[in-house]
């Protein structure tokens, strides 16, 4: 297993790590350590914090560089890491990105600020971050258009990628968006560097995502070992065989992906498990309700059943 810096060979799962938090709101330091040592033991290939999942924005400054070092400390060389740093102040990103590869990390992932709208603005801002990080610093691109309001085109991201050697990797979550890895993936074909794909969106088109290209998942399901085992049935050969495992989760991962509400259920799984203690979210954030908790009752058995558990 590869420890270094994230690259455009990068492949397997990158589990995206919520930020365990008490129920009275403060970071759980006992529950993250359990939750890391649960994506070591579920196989992940690497891990990423502080993104959206991570609920980067509720935290301060000082909490951000707190759980990095945290994370950075317990995993070790066990996994690479990489580190989420998009902030609306571009010194400040760069500073954050410059202190967590510093601290060990494997690359930053940076989502594209709000009110970018036209390809000019969205090269414009990217070329200016790429150039003030530098070449020693992998970055992957956070393609969430359905949180960042911003659509990055298939050219913008290629001529970025021309430009700029430190752009590694899509994490790609534009939705619909399989075209966009059938492009990518035929631009390479015809020269251009390859780049990693990892998807998010919790995988729910993970199947078809492989087939068309990616090289993997960087997301946040709660059971990233169904994750972990489609990747390596499908990088084995087998397809048809990870088609089979991923339909297994597929009713209760489908429900997990719930825009604005999914982080929610994730951590109530996550819970439910014993891999965190609480299931706590920082205000503002979705409450589960008694309905949403019968939900979940059924959707989990089911699971159970289907795994002879």
């Amino acid at each position: 297993m590869n420890i270094g810096h994230i690259n455009g060979k990068t492949r397997g799962v990158y589990a995206i790590s919520p930020t365990p938090f008490e129920d009275n709101g403060e970071i759980d330091g006992a529950s993250t350590d359990s939750l890391l040592d649960y994506y070591v033991e579920s196989g992940v290939d690497g891990l990423t914090i502080l993104g959206v999942l991570g609920e980067a924005t509720k935290l301060s400054p000082e909490e951000s560089r707190g759980f990095m070092n945290r994370v950075l400390k317990r995993i070790g060389d066990k996994r690479p890491i990489v580190v989420g740093v998009s902030n609306p102040g571009t010194d400040n990103l760069v500073r954050f990105s410059r202190e967590a590869m510093d601290a060990g990390a494997a690359g930053v992932m940076i989502a594209p600020i709000q009110g970018l709208k036209t390809d000019d603005q969205v090269y414009n801002y990217w070329a200016t971050v790429l150039e003030r990080l530098g070449p020693k610093i992998p970055v992957c691109y956070q393609d969430y258009p359905q949180t960042t309001t911003v659509v990055t085109s298939v050219s913008v991201f290629n001529r970025l990628v021309g430009a700029f050697e430190n752009l590694v990797m899509l994490k790609h979550e534009e939705s619909p968006g399989l075209p966009k890895i059938t492009a990518v993936r035929a631009a390479e074909d015809k020269g251009q560097r390859r780049v990693s794909i990892l998807i998010g969106n919790g995988g729910l088109h993970l199947p078809q995502e492989l087939r068309r290209g990616a090289d993997g998942a960087m997301t946040g399901f709660a059971y990233p070992e169904m994750l972990v085992e489609v990747c390596r049935k499908f990088h084995a050969g087998d397809a048809d065989g990870a088609e089979d495992v991923f339909d297994i989760y597929l009713p209760l991962l489908r429900h997990e992906q719930q825009l604005g509400f999914g982080l929610a259920i994730r951590k109530e799984v996550l819970r439910r498990r014993g891999i965190i203690k609480h299931a706590a979210m920082r205000h503002p954030s979705p409450k589960m309700t008694s309905v949403d908790h019968k939900e979940l009752d059924e959707l989990m058995a089911r699971l159970e059943r289907k795994l002879g558990k």
